[in-house]
């Protein structure tokens, strides 16, 4: 399934650290051969301080070569280097450290920079030197360390500049870290940062236009967002809330559709608690319905079996086309690295979303044939097949009692009856009200044409801005 794999797509969105555990991933899968990967986590670790690590993967690179001698001077660079930093760091940081202090201070930047100056003759020089030694701990792998002393900086820092790049260093130091709770404050905060329009707030070069770098930035975001949102256990009904908002949505469309990947996911696996009704936003539970339009509309841009299935599912009604495309979206989620762990979760719920597909076309359905056919829909392997079939294998009561069950969580506003003569059920739906009926219909209108909107005014800027070269890098 490596064409399939997006490792090669995301990797040029993220901090060469982030980067690492997806490389470490693909070793796992081995969907690559293991020379090639680890050829790729060296040439990323040699642009870090991480000396040890660029040394090893040389070793298992190169078992028959000496190591160069140009990573021994580049550990001692580093070591004297940290020396230096901390040595420079170390008056704001025993200052800060006092619990006195941390006291007064007050939401007032300029007034607290005041206060230090005054009271500890601490300097702008010495707070930015908090940030070149939080920023080369980060270097050096120590993110735990990295994301302390850039709080602290940006806690003190007038600097928007250096304050959105220490935003970004903190998060990814959070992520690292698997401090997810903190990550998604961090990410939460970043992102107002980025969405404020206010060209300082955003890493730009002098020639790119700020609209731009505001793609630019929140497709960076979008990209570092996915360790947080499938991580956290809120986190695929945040990111229903956040991808599938306008701006967002529409920053997916131009800049990086395979994200669709990821949405289709979270909304499949956010199908318990949309159906549930349970503090799920609007979004969430028709987030479905959604996805589906988009996956119509950017299909000539990004397909995969993932995506697919819902497309065969609600879009052709084909029901025999959407089990195989769940089948190949099975072993796609498996060797994906941010949606493996829910391969279990998200073929429990396709399922029931094919199942509750079915009941939703048929207004009477034969009891023996729908077991047959709830078998088949959830037999992927032997050993499941055989779980399956003894499950199904109930009395008629207890049989007529599950089909019921399954009808009744679909929440399809249906009621259910079983007709014991004909064994059969017969659904009866209610028909929505005319006015209902006219809000469901033009519900999207609004949104479509803002996205409308936004897509032509980025294509202008687009055009406009051709010659212009991309942000590839930076502090982030």
């Amino acid at each position: 399934m490596a064409e399939h794999d997006l490792t090669k797509t995301i990797i040029p969105y993220l901090d060469r650290h982030l980067a690492f555990p997806l490389l470490a991933h693909l070793v796992e899968t081995q969907l690559f051969p293991v020379e090639q990967v680890q050829a790729a986590q060296y040439e990323l670790a040699k642009g870090t301080n991480m000396v040890d690590y660029a040394v090893n993967l040389f070793e298992q690179l190169y078992p028959d070569q000496e190591v160069p001698e140009e990573f021994s001077r580049k550990r001692e660079t580093a070591v004297s280097t940290n020396e230096r930093l901390q040595q420079e760091a170390q008056a704001v940081l025993d200052v800060i450290e006092n619990p006195g202090v941390a006291q007064a201070l007050r939401q007032d930047k300029n007034q607290n920079l005041t206060f230090l100056k005054d009271n500890y003759n601490v300097t702008l020089e010495q707070i930015n030197a908090l940030y070149n030694f939080g920023q080369f701990q980060y270097t050096y792998g120590n993110y735990s360390g990295a994301a302390d002393y850039l709080y602290h900086f940006r806690v003190l820092s007038t600097d928007s500049e250096l304050n959105t790049s220490a935003h970004w260093g903190k998060l990814a130091s959070d992520i690292l870290t698997g401090k997810w709770d903190t990550a998604l404050e961090e990410l939460n905060t970043l992102r107002d940062v980025v969405d404020s329009r206010s060209p300082s707030s955003l890493l730009t070069t002098p020639t790119e236009p700020a609209a731009l770098a505001q793609l630019h930035s929140r497709t960076w975001l979008v990209h570092w967002s996915l360790f947080v949102y499938f991580n956290h256990p809120q986190g695929r009904t945040l990111l229903l809330e956040t991808f599938l908002s306008p701006t967002y949505l529409n920053t997916i469309q131009t800049s990086c559709p395979w994200i669709l990947r990821y949405i289709t996911a979270a909304a499949i696996l956010s199908r318990k608690s949309a159906a549930g009704g349970n503090n799920s936003s609007s979004r969430v539970r028709y987030s479905i319905r959604e996805v589906v339009k988009v996956i119509q509309m950017e299909e000539y841009q990004y397909q995969d079996p993932v995506t697919s299935f819902l497309k065969e599912l609600y879009v052709e009604f084909d029901f025999e086309a959407a089990q195989r495309q769940l089948s190949l979206a099975e072993r796609v989620v498996t060797d994906d690295f941010f949606l493996g762990e829910f391969r279990d979760e998200f073929l429990d719920n396709a399922r029931y979303l094919i199942s509750e597909a079915y009941c939703r076309i048929h207004q009477r359905i034969d009891i023996g044939y729908l077991f047959l056919y709830l078998v088949i829909v959830w037999a992927s392997d032997e050993l499941i097949y055989r779980d399956l079939s003894e499950r199904l294998n109930l009395s008629r009561d207890e049989g007529e009692k599950w089909i019921v069950n399954l009808i009744r969580e679909t929440r399809m506003g249906a009621e259910a009856k079983i007709d014991l003569e004909k064994n059969v059920i017969e659904i009866h739906r209610t028909a929505l009200p005319v006015y209902q009926t006219v809000i469901e219909k033009t519900r999207g209108l609004a949104f479509r044409t803002q996205a409308l909107g936004a897509g032509m005014l980025h294509s202008q800027q687009a055009v406009q801005s051709q010659s212009q070269p991309s942000i590839v890098d930076g502090a982030r």
